[in-house]
């Protein structure tokens, strides 16, 4: 097992921690966190683009002008997409990106990615990130006890007042241990986890 310190607000530990090996000592795939990595992303998007085709578009379907004597191109309706203002030809419509990784796949990436941020010694375990009010100054002050900029906190429980501290603050990231995910992990530079946070790992991953 890994020891890590556990640290207060301002920096300082306190006390040390067992991190499991089966969880936090993984051997890293790049090829699987980045097939879950690209299934988040294609979860996200909204697949909301859409075109108007020939029959959507408001034009009057009279013939523009006489089949023959004119000289020009035989033509149909205004709506024909080889005029401006026409149709589109093969066009985005409504449809869902989303695809899905065995269950298997995306525990071991999430343990991937964890082990990952232990190796570069870029984890940190925090005692308790419970904050008395919704003020960015105070998040901003546990930043520079700690020394980090670019971090994902992951707590126990859903602390309010730390969301709502954090989301001013660019590349900072507050998130309940059940929002844990492979792609929030890679993302950020640093990864704090409050001790409570820990056992939460444990359950989903244990």
């Amino acid at each position: 097992m890994a020891l890590v310190s556990v640290l207060n607000k301002i920096g300082e530990p306190i006390t040390e921690i067992d991190l499991r090996d089966d969880i936090f000592a993984v051997e890293i795939n790049p090829g699987v966190l980045h097939e879950v990595v690209v299934m988040q992303l294609a979860r996200r998007r909204s697949g909301t683009a859409c075109v108007k085709n020939r029959s959507d578009v408001s034009y009057s379907g009279v013939k523009m002008y006489r089949q023959k004597g004119t000289g020009r191109a035989r033509r149909g309706d205004r709506k024909s997409p080889l005029l401006k203002g026409g149709g589109v030809i093969f066009g985005p419509h409504p449809r869902s990106y989303d695809y899905s990784v065995p269950k298997k796949v995306r525990r071991l990436a999430l343990k991937m990615a964890l082990s990952s941020k232990l190796a570069e010694n870029t984890l940190k375990v925090l005692d308790d990130l419970a904050l008395e009010r919704k003020k960015t100054k105070d998040m901003a002050q546990i930043l520079d006890a700690l020394g980090l900029k670019k971090v994902l906190f992951i707590t126990g429980d859903h602390i309010e007042n730390a969301v709502f501290s954090a989301r001013n603050i660019p590349g900072v990231k507050v998130l309940p241990v059940a929002g844990l995910n492979v792609y929030d992990i890679l993302k950020h530079d640093h990864l704090v986890l409050e001790s409570a946070a820990v056992e939460g790992v444990y359950g989903r991953l244990g």
